[in-house]
């Protein structure tokens, strides 16, 4: 699936710039990586597409980049497993779209933000109060530009693997229809069952069951 850049829109918030397989150990068949630079900070995020064309609504996976879970394997979220249990099934379903999203670490509070809000976290609050304590959002992502780089890809309609209801409302708001929802049912461990408790209390996700 070929990108069609976005520059000749003065309007875009984001532009699409190059595109190149990248073979990985979840699909025999190299994923096509279009790499697209926001037109606002010129931060870049990166769009996989697994090989073959979607019947209907592609499945989707909008990911916001997590140093910590996603590279490092930390246990204390669960970003990595999301990533990996998305890219399986993206790499098994045609036209298949994980858009991940860089310089959304803690919710968009940035890495060294996340550190100092571990660090509350470690005294008892939660990943909510921790943010608050430190004077910053409780989530202050924004999904206009992954909605942008979905339909440079040619999807206006999707089905999206989340758990998070804020994240269906904005890809709706900003204009790609969410005509399904697929759950990522990740088993929680002893690092993180306290913080998927509050994504389920205060922010509506769906409660993951704690890994026997």
């Amino acid at each position: 699936m070929q990108a069609r850049t976005l520059t000749a829109d003065p309007n875009a918030l984001v532009e699409f710039v190059a595109v190149a397989d990248l073979p990985t150990t979840y699909s025999p068949i190299p994923f096509r990586a279009h790499s697209f630079r926001s037109r606002i900070d010129g931060t870049e995020h990166l769009a996989l597409v697994s090989a073959g064309k979607a019947t209907g609504a592609p499945l989707v996976r909008v990911h916001s980049e997590c140093l910590t879970g996603d590279a490092f394997g930390s246990l204390r979220c669960d970003c990595g497993p999301q990533l990996q249990e998305s890219l399986r099934r993206l790499a098994a379903s045609p036209g298949g779209i994980l858009v991940y999203l860089r310089g959304q670490e803690g919710r968009g509070i940035g890495l060294a933000n996340k550190m100092r809000a571990y660090a509350l976290q470690d005294r008892g609050l939660d990943t909510v109060d921790a943010n608050r304590a430190l004077g910053l959002p409780e989530d202050a992502r924004d999904y206009a530009e992954a909605t942008e780089i979905l339909q440079a890809l040619g999807a206006s309609k999707v089905r999206l693997l989340t758990n998070n209801p804020d994240k269906v409302a904005a890809l709706n708001r900003h204009g790609v229809e969410v005509s399904a929802v697929e759950p990522l049912v990740i088993a929680a461990n002893p690092f993180n069952a306290g913080y998927l408790d509050t994504k389920a209390r205060k922010f509506g996700h769906t409660l993951l069951k704690r890994q026997d």
